[in-house]
């Protein structure tokens, strides 16, 4: 979508600056379908897309920035007719659009946001609302427009901010760009003369497509000139490091004292690199975020990571997701976890942990009393691991909002474990248990367990759980009458063409939009659930077991 489609200039019109108000309200429920899950634009099938409410939020964010923005460029040339003011808020919408697609949905206590402060570095630290925007030239942010390689010249003249005296940057953003030698050689100098100034630097992914020996030399250059900054934020994702990378920033890594947020996702982190990685950075205490995403870490790593952890007793934020950690690094990663006392998200999904560390991490859960959103999907928990988390977080953490278990092999013998844990969590917005065996005897139990209260729930996802029409009919009936509610996702079940009609009757009687509930391309209506015995019971004593669940209820342990 480029928003500059509603800015078309008009003949009749002496002036082009500003927009009406209708016009700025129908731009920001465009960028709205464009970043929801209604868009079907090619960056959302390459990037994902967010939810409504989230996709509304941001982009009424980023109109308000832009309009800002572009406001203040129509005052600095107050005889023009307003077009170049409307080029820039056409621009910087679509720039910031695509970086809200390419980080992803940002869940309530997320620590970073695509759209803060400023609009240009992703990843930046959520600010409220009525933060005054940080002037423009405090931000040298290079990663617009067609990711491509750069050489000298063009270096030359896109740092040429950074060359004037008495600039003020602050926060530098090279991604999307990559380096080569002579573009590193114009770079170095320039960055070394700013370094000083500098607090939050991201050169993720500056260096793709260039041959190993050569990026490696790029690193090592701008590691040198950035040695000694003293800097808060550092973002090296996307680079292919592995140990060699992780080395060549050494200098750089060794002098940082003061990070509060680091970066090292989807960097071929092995064991040697993990190692490399904790051997380099000499303190962690300051840090609050420390994401690990997508590496090829493993067991032996995830040990070296788990030091790290344990060095940094005061992080919010931790994303150790996809990163092919077993059960001993499981257990390990769990165990040093407990120092992390601050720890408001946890994110260690698409793991392989299994029972051992799942048991391991709840011993852990009950030293996180700030906890507010947890990421455990795809970790093999099944029941045993299941259960036992679910046990300690009844107790020791009922302000959680965002719970995600999908894909852990977990069926009806631990819902009433998982109910009664759910019955506790009456602040819980959002809740994944996809991709498991609920099948409508367990869904009957978690669904009654969601009734009563749960007033800021807004997503439910129980997709390819086995479920047929009871269980579908129970949940629809669980949310219908939630005032925050946005989404439920039943999709890729054994749901009959009468149970879909039914879900649909219970939500319009909870004065629900249809559009409440999810696409259905996956569902299979004349499916069957293995154990067709099993769920036809489910069926026939639904009445029973929604008697058997009035007492259902939170109990403190003796």
């Amino acid at each position: 979508m480029d928003p500059a489609q509603y800015f078309q200039p008009r003949t009749f019109s002496i002036k082009l600056w500003p927009p009406s108000e209708s016009t700025r309200l129908m731009l920001v429920e465009r960028m709205t379908k464009n970043l929801s899950t209604e868009s079907e634009s090619i960056f959302s099938r390459k990037y994902g897309t967010l939810g409504k409410e989230e996709a509304h939020e941001n982009a009424k964010r980023i109109e308000e920035l832009c309009f800002a923005s572009a406001d203040e460029h129509f005052k600095r040339e107050p005889d023009g007719d307003g077009s170049s003011a409307v080029q820039l808020y056409a621009k910087e919408t679509s720039k910031m659009m695509l970086e809200v697609l390419k980080k992803g949905p940002r869940t309530t206590a997320e620590l970073e946001a695509p759209v803060a402060d400023t609009p240009l570095v992703p990843d930046t630290p959520l600010v409220p609302a009525d933060t005054p925007l940080v002037p423009a030239d405090t931000v040298l942010d290079i990663s617009g427009g067609k990711r491509a390689f750069i050489e000298a010249d063009e270096a030359k003249e896109l740092l040429s901010p950074l060359t004037k005296p008495g600039n003020s940057y602050q926060r530098i953003c090279f991604s999307n760009r990559s380096f080569g030698i002579g573009a590193a050689n114009v770079a170095g100098p320039i960055l070394e003369s700013v370094k000083n100034q500098l607090t939050e630097v991201d050169i993720s992914d500056f260096v793709a497509g260039r041959p190993e020996d050569e990026a490696l030399d790029v690193m090592r250059i701008f590691s040198k000139a950035l040695e000694g900054s003293v800097l808060r934020y550092l973002n090296i994702s996307d680079n292919a490091l592995g140990e060699k990378g992780v080395r060549a920033f050494s200098e750089l890594l060794k002098s940082q004292e003061s990070l509060e947020e680091l970066y090292v996702m989807n960097d071929g982190i092995s064991e040697e690199a993990a190692k490399a990685l904790s051997e380099l950075i000499p303190a962690t205490e300051k840090l609050k975020v420390l994401h690990f995403h997508n590496n090829m870490t493993g067991d032996e790593g995830a040990m070296y990571i788990a030091e790290m952890v344990k060095r940094s007793p005061n992080v919010e934020s931790f994303r150790c997701s996809a990163t092919r950690i077993g059960s001993d690094g499981g257990v390990a990663l769990s165990e040093a976890l407990g120092t992390c006392t601050r720890l408001k998200k946890l994110d260690l999904r698409d793991n392989l942990f299994g029972v051992d560390a799942g048991l391991a991490l709840s011993k852990t859960l009950p030293k996180l009393p700030d906890l507010v959103e947890l990421y455990l999907s795809d970790l093999n928990l099944e029941n045993e691991g299941t259960i036992a988390i679910v046990k300690a977080l009844k107790q020791s953490a009922p302000q959680l909002e965002v719970l995600e278990m999908a894909g852990n092999e977990i069926n009806a013998k631990a819902a009433p474990d998982l109910a009664e844990c759910l019955t506790a969590m009456q602040s819980l917005k959002k809740l994944t248990l996809a991709e498991n065996e609920l099948k409508d005897g367990g869904a009957v139990i978690i669904a009654k367990s969601l009734e009563d209260g749960h007033t800021d729930l807004k997503e439910l996802d129980v997709s390819t759980n086995m479920l047929q029409r009871v269980g579908a009919r129970c949940f629809a009936r669980a949310v219908a009458d939630k005032p925050a509610f946005v989404q439920l996702n039943i999709n890729g079940n054994f749901i009959s063409d009468e149970g879909i009609d039914e879900v649909k009757e219970i939500l319009k009687a909870g004065k629900k939009s249809l559009d409440v509930l999810g696409s259905l391309d996956e569902n299979e209506p004349d499916g069957e659930p293995d154990d067709e015995e099993e769920d036809q019971d489910a069926e026939d004593n639904e009445d029973e077991l929604d008697s058997k669940l009035q007492s259902v209820k939170v109990e403190q342990d003796d």
